[in-house]
Formats: C-alpha cells, sequence, structure tokens
C-alpha cells in the first residue's frame, strides 16, 4: 500500500437530535469531535412511517386517479 495517501480515522461523538450520545469512528472532523445530527432515524418520517405527501405535478396524480379511479379489485 502506498503510505500517506489514506484518510486519517478517529474516534468521534455522534449526537442525536434526541440528546443521545454514542462513539464511532470516522474520517469526519478531528479526534474527539462532536457530530450534530439534524435528521436521524428516530425523527425522520422515511425511518419512522410518518406522513407521506404526493406532489402532483402538472395533473399527473389526478389525472391517473379520473382514469384508473374506479378501477376495484
Amino acid at each position: 500500500m502506498k503510505k500517506d495517501i489514506h484518510p486519517d480515522y478517529h474516534p468521534i461523538t455522534v449526537v442525536m437530535t434526541d440528546g443521545t450520545r454514542y462513539e464511532c469512528r470516522s474520517t469526519w472532523g478531528n479526534a474527539g469531535d462532536e457530530l450534530k445530527l439534524e435528521i436521524d432515524p428516530t425523527t425522520h418520517p422515511a425511518w419512522t412511517g410518518g406522513a407521506q405527501r404526493l406532489l402532483d405535478s402538472g395533473g399527473r396524480l389526478s389525472r391517473f386517479n379520473k382514469k384508473f379511479g374506479n378501477f376495484g379489485l
């Protein structure tokens, strides 16, 4: 392997949005830094199953519902 081409891999502290802390190793920042997350799996709707919105760009969704709305199984 070539010398001095790999980033420094050091311990950091990750702080979740609810204040939970855990230590891991990363190439981010410097040794001992804190990485404070703004979005994490405990609060983001993608992981918690929160409300979702469908964006109707150009009326595509309404046209689809109009065409296939009465198509029952």
